[in-house]
């Protein structure tokens, strides 16, 4: 099983496809009212301290990429809460993390499907081998397919539930956080209370996205 890293994604890209409409069922976390017309996609960055176990993810706003979706949040997975920030409002949402896997790190429980080659083995420097994973997640049911390189570094991350797709693409991966004060709470979102959590929502840092 892959070791724990430490390490920072400058870009994440995020896309969500829905195939079919789904009826909300509080029993069923995955399920959700969705607009078929309705598509959503992001691009940002993130990093993640896999020692403190603390995530952070952002939005980028640029020309070049349109985002349907405005997103700041911070996660402590150790602790089980995560803020939801608005900086240009100084404000931020504190709620309880019901489902603490990152999307990008392995469970232990993964099985490991296939190493293969990205791009070309016949090609000197034109081929990229990498361990493809998959498995459930059990809180919200959700399959994923992980793939890595070898030395266990996210390429991208495929999460499936109904009729919801969900795909995290890296682009330049970094290995060490370069700017820690991204993982720490901002002093407007200090001593704000914990949400009460509805029955039947379980929020993750998946959730966020569909």
């Amino acid at each position: 099983m892959p070791s724990r890293k430490m390490y920072s994604a400058v870009t994440l890209f995020v896309c969500l496809c829905l195939t079919a409409t789904t009826l909300a069922d509080h029993h069923e976390p995955c399920r959700k009212n969705v607009n078929l017309n309705r598509g959503i996609a992001a691009m940002g960055t993130y990093t993640y301290d896999s020692v403190a176990e603390k995530l952070r993810f952002r939005t980028n706003e640029t020309e070049m990429f349109n985002n349907s979706l405005s997103l700041d949040v911070l996660m402590f997975f150790e602790e089980g809460v995560f803020y939801k920030i608005d900086s240009k409002n100084q404000s931020c949402e504190k709620k309880s993390l019901q489902s603490v896997q990152h999307p990008l790190e392995i469970p232990s429980d993964a099985k490991l499907l296939s190493t293969v080659t990205l791009g070309s083995v016949a090609l000197e420097g034109e081929g990229l081998k990498a361990k493809i994973w998959q498995g459930t997640l059990p809180v919200t049911k959700t399959g994923y397919t992980i793939t890595t390189t070898v030395g266990c570094l996210p390429i991208s991350a495929l999460y499936t539930c109904d009729s919801t797709t969900l795909l995290f693409s890296n682009l330049q991966v970094e290995t060490e956080v370069k700017d820690p004060d991204l993982l720490t709470l901002p002093s407007f979102c200090e001593g704000e209370p914990l949400e009460e959590t509805p029955e039947g929502t379980v929020n993750s840092f998946l959730n966020e996205f569909i």
